[in-house]
């Protein structure tokens, strides 16, 4: 019952490489389509704002359901891939369903077709992150081998948000070459038909060339989705590892909030303010290996730690710059690069992890559930930090697009810094005194082979 050693790297390149498209879907989702729907289409900042906040209020319900589901599930073809293959088809038709109305003849698409979509949208994407999270948990069953197959979601992820980053700008190129017109609408076509062209490929290769690890024995005891929760919620391990998820994801996107913020009003530099956020993605696709080296030396939860304490040290020198200092910036910008994820890396890792101590102690398999749960962490972070950190340099004084006196730029210098600093300083705290170590993981796989090797039936 217990999976490879260790995996060939072209599998895990082939499984990764689904994290590109899912990662590339969400930047346009979270920056480029509410302008563009609210702006350009004149539905309302309103209006917009409204729709995507109770679209993804969904997520509440399908990210927990769908991975409770995807537990059970018992197919020839697997636990995970039934319900990737069923969410394929809604995440792709509502991808261009949002991205490129005028496809479906739709000109002008109103609230009402943007709030169906999204809700089939999330619907999709969930049916296909969720049980894709369950599944990298469970392709490796060895400790440090867990890190390495979530290193290469990393890279995979840091790859897709780069791409997807860099084609308005090449577009932006391209049209001022030839002298047209900027058009908001074939920006957002694009990003849609890069989704849908890194999905299809992918999700094939995936799962035609990637196995899934044989299902563990159902728990003769049937249990219930409320109970499951009621039993994750008093792990007092997974408590440290959601609640340092969150930390780091709050810290990371006060950062991305404010960034063109701080390099444009602040700094002074509006040009240079696209091309510092995109310089951060291009070291973040190395940032993976290098964590991952860090956790082979020190175990997860120190590793962690660590690169906490690193975006920590990183986020306070950011108070020594000053305009003009743009090499200090630079440099800042490169090392946040390669801190980028380090957190998000081995807190992933050990919730695979959880999931064994606790088929373990209980017999249930909770992966998909909990890495649900750790999903829903994130995006609550997400709400959270836009909330807090917009407002806060508001009533600070600060106000987007006019001239600023020197004290709202100073109020925004202080929350772009200090905000991911004590976020980052957080995690760190919180997920010290994590006990479950390479050792005592070892311990708990052993116990379960023994114990799933007994259940298997004579032949």
């Amino acid at each position: 019952m217990t999976a490879p050693a260790r995996l060939p790297a072209w599998r895990l390149a082939v499984f990764a490489a689904l994290a590109i498209p899912l990662a590339g879907a969400g930047l346009p989702l979270a920056v480029y389509l509410p302008p563009y729907y609210a702006q350009d289409l004149g539905l309302g900042l309103g209006a917009v704002g409204l729709i995507f906040m109770l679209s993804r209020a969904w997520d509440a319900v399908t990210d927990p359901l769908v991975g409770v589901l995807s537990d059970r599930t018992r197919s020839r073809f697997g636990r995970r891939k039934p319900w990737i293959a069923a969410g394929a088809p809604l995440f792709a038709l509502a991808t261009a369903a949002i991205f490129a109305p005028r496809l479906f003849g739709v000109e002008r698409p109103g609230a009402a077709w943007l709030s169906v979509w999204l809700v089939v949208f999330y619907v999709g994407w969930t049916m296909i992150q969720i049980p894709v999270s369950a599944w990298a948990g469970q392709l490796a069953a060895q400790y440090h081998e867990r890190s390495r197959v979530q290193t290469y979601f990393q890279v995979a992820t840091a790859g897709g948000l780069l791409l997807v980053l860099i084609l308005p700008a090449v577009l932006d190129q391209i049209g001022a070459r030839a002298g047209l017109p900027a058009d908001p609408g074939l920006k957002v076509a694009a990003m849609g038909g890069f989704i849908l062209a890194t999905f299809v490929p992918t999700l094939i290769a995936a799962l035609a060339l990637v196995k899934e690890p044989p299902a563990p024995p159902p728990s003769p005891a049937r249990s219930t989705l409320r109970r499951d929760l009621a039993v994750a919620a008093r792990d007092p391990l997974l408590r440290k590892v959601l609640t340092s998820d969150f930390a780091v994801t709050l810290g990371q996107l006060i950062r991305s909030s404010l960034f063109v913020f701080f390099v444009a009003a602040y700094m002074g530099r509006p040009d240079l303010a696209a091309g510092l956020f995109l310089l951060q993605f291009v070291f973040g696709v190395f940032a993976g290996p290098i964590w991952l080296r860090i956790g082979y030396r020190l175990g997860k939860s120190r590793a962690a730690i660590a690169g906490e304490l690193v975006q920590v040290a990183i986020n306070l020198a950011l108070l020594f710059v000053v305009p003009g200092a743009l090499p200090l910036l630079v440099g800042l910008t490169i090392a946040q690069g390669l801190a980028q994820g380090s957190g998000n890396l081995m807190l992933r890792s050990m919730v695979a992890d959880i999931a064994d101590k606790q088929r373990l102690e209980s017999g249930e398999d909770r992966t998909g559930l909990l890495f649900s749960i750790f999903s829903l962490t994130g995006k609550a972070a997400t709400a959270v930090a836009v909330g807090v950190a917009l407002p806060l340099v508001g009533l600070l004084g600060f106000k987007p697009g006019a001239v600023n006196a020197p004290e709202a730029l100073l109020g925004l210098k202080l929350v772009f810094a200090l905000g991911p600093a004590l976020a980052h300083l957080a995690s760190a705290w919180l997920i010290s005194g994590f006990s479950l170590d390479a050792a005592g993981h070892a311990d708990i796989r052993r116990q379960l082979d023994s114990r799933d090797a007994a259940a298997v039936p004579a032949e």
